[in-house]
């Protein structure tokens, strides 16, 4: 191990030492020291000096703007002072900034809607979350933020319909897996441009994994990246400087710019593949019956876990019901677009069981298949199915993580699948489609990432037999850069289609897909870019879909 990998092994220990989980919530000092505050910030740090935003000589906006989960009469707008965004503190000292925000009905900002002033605190890392409220209903509206001298780009945002209202027809993005050291952003570029009405962020959004100084795949000649972002991140400052890294990327700004953003998360904002309270590696935390003791510190991964939720929560357009306690936070949550959709968006990742026969690809077995796993944890489980049953809606889409459908790997009697995936979760996913039965859903969408290509799938109420009948259909957003430039037949599509006569469309290029919902139909279209790892590649249209309401299955458009 390297002396910096020693280094942080050392905090990470330090840190679990000195705080048991219940104590991320309840030491206030211990919590301060380690920047895990989880509700307004301490008195000692509230009452500390304000910075006279005057004094701030280089420009503070450097990772842009953005916004997100729109309401019929709220949106969230959100930025981050930076003026030096590659440095630990971001070039600002630990003092409080005054920020002015501004919202408008036109780009000029001649007929202003609300504005305001808030207070960026430094243990927020001076992120700023702004819940602008009293709004018109499916309205567009522009936003910028002043600080001093400084002026931020300008963002374009709008609010959900009024609830209840006849809508006639949503255009959403999903996006998912943006490894900076794998390729260029381009695809966001051309998501900036495209006419959706708001963006689902399927996870990855960033990789813990180490971007040497030319950035990887970027084989940069005009810049070198500090050495600070040549190691696996772990602390929490990792975590900030790594959204640095990313946020500053200009075709990513543009896309959060452009249009207000939901986001999910997978597992690369933490750790690769982790379960719940288990690493990568299973690595368990102390057991629950110590585990309620205040004494008894959490495992290394829980700290670990807090400092990416906690920089999660301020570097992306989340409400303060996002924010995270110690290393909880409840990312899964509901919204409407009137009576045409209905989004529960879901977490994975936090409630998970342990992947089954450790990971990977594996035939299915006891193991798998027992009916106590679950990849949703049984509260969210109840709260998905209960919102079905409530649900008016006539499309109810659930953005979420890993593949849904039967992916078989292989052509054999009895094929592997992945450990990852709800084909490790069978039980999970057999109580969700029985849910979705049982209230009465017709128009059932997942929306997907993580997996690196985009496919088109048609659920199926039993994937053993492709007779039963189709109760809805899945579509899987390829990444923006993860996978470097890919191809339009990976080397198993063959196998893969022939496997899986349920799947529609299988395409390993990087891009997004966009779907259009209508009264009365869904069109998916797959937009792909030839190259990610050199800039200023075109978009295209690969492949179109459309699915019925009220009768499920994918057909070429």
């Amino acid at each position: 191990m390297t002396p910096a990998g020693q280094q942080v092994t050392a905090e990470l220990r330090a840190a679990a030492s000195h705080l048991g989980r219940r104590r991320f919530l309840t030491v206030t000092g211990a919590a301060a020291a380690l920047a895990f505050a989880t509700n307004l910030p301490t008195a000692g740090v509230a009452s500390a000096a304000e910075l006279d935003a005057r004094k701030i000589a280089d420009n503070p906006f450097t990772l842009g703007v953005a916004s997100g989960d729109p309401l019929p009469d709220s949106v969230l707008l959100w930025t981050r002072l930076a003026p030096a965004p590659y440095e630990p503190g971001s070039g600002l000292p630990n003092e409080r900034v005054t920020v002015q925000w501004e919202l408008a009905h036109d780009a000029r900002f001649r007929r202003t809607a609300r504005r305001g002033s808030v207070t960026a605190h430094p243990e927020f890392n001076h992120s700023v979350h702004v819940e602008v409220g009293d709004l018109d209903a499916a309205r567009t509206y522009y936003f910028r933020f002043k600080t001093g001298t400084w002026i931020s780009e300008t963002g374009r945002t709008r609010t959900a319909p009024a609830a209840g209202s006849k809508v006639s027809a949503l255009t959403l993005a999903a996006v998912s897996c943006q490894a900076y050291h794998d390729g260029y952003f381009t695809a966001y570029k051309h998501l900036a441009e495209d006419d959706v009405d708001v963006v689902f962020h399927l996870g990855d959004y960033l990789y813990e994994y180490a971007v040497n100084s030319v950035g990887g795949a970027r084989n940069y000649t005009d810049r070198t990246l500090p050495a600070l972002y040549n190691r696996e991140t772990q602390t929490l400052e990792d975590y900030r400087l790594r959204y640095a890294l990313y946020k500053s990327d200009p075709d990513l700004r543009a896309a959060h710019a452009a249009h207000p953003f939901v986001v999910t998360w997978d597992d690369h904002e933490a750790e690769n593949n982790y379960a719940g309270d288990l690493d990568e590696n299973g690595n368990p935390p102390p057991s629950s019956r110590l585990r309620s003791s205040r004494e008894v510190p959490p495992s290394e991964f829980l700290v670990r876990r807090a400092a990416a939720y906690r920089a999660y929560w301020e570097n992306q357009p989340l409400r303060s019901p996002q924010r995270p306690q110690g290393p909880d936070l409840q990312l899964y949550r509901r919204m409407q677009w009137g009576r045409l959709a209905q989004f529960d968006i879901l977490d994975t990742r936090q409630y998970r069981s342990d992947q089954a026969y450790g990971d990977g690809s594996h035939v299915p077995g006891p193991e798998s298949t027992d009916p106590k796993r679950t990849l949703t944890g049984a509260t969210q489980e109840r709260w998905l199915i209960d919102g079905w049953r409530r649900s008016r809606a006539l499309w109810n889409v659930v953005p979420q993580q890993v593949n849904f459908a039967q992916r078989k790997l292989d052509l054999n009697a009895v094929a592997k699948v992945s450990m990852d995936a709800w084909d490790g979760y069978t039980a999970s996913r057999d109580r969700v489609l029985a849910g979705a039965a049982s209230a009465g859903i017709e128009n059932l969408m997942v929306l997907t990432g993580d997996v690196h290509v985009g496919y088109a799938y048609d659920i199926k109420a039993d994937f053993d037999d492709q007779a039963s009948k189709t109760v809805g259909t899945e579509i899987v957003a390829t990444s923006i850069a993860s996978g470097k430039d890919g191809a339009d037949k990976p080397a198993n599509w063959d196998t893969y289609t022939k496997a899986n006569p349920h799947m529609k469309f299988y395409n390993g290029r990087r891009g997004y897909v966009t779907v259009g919902l209508g009264q009365e139909s869904a069109r998916a279209d797959f937009k792909t870019v030839s190259a990610v790892t050199t800039p200023g590649a075109p978009i295209t249209t690969t492949a179109s879909f459309v699915t019925e309401a009220g009768n499920p299955g994918l057909k070429p458009a």
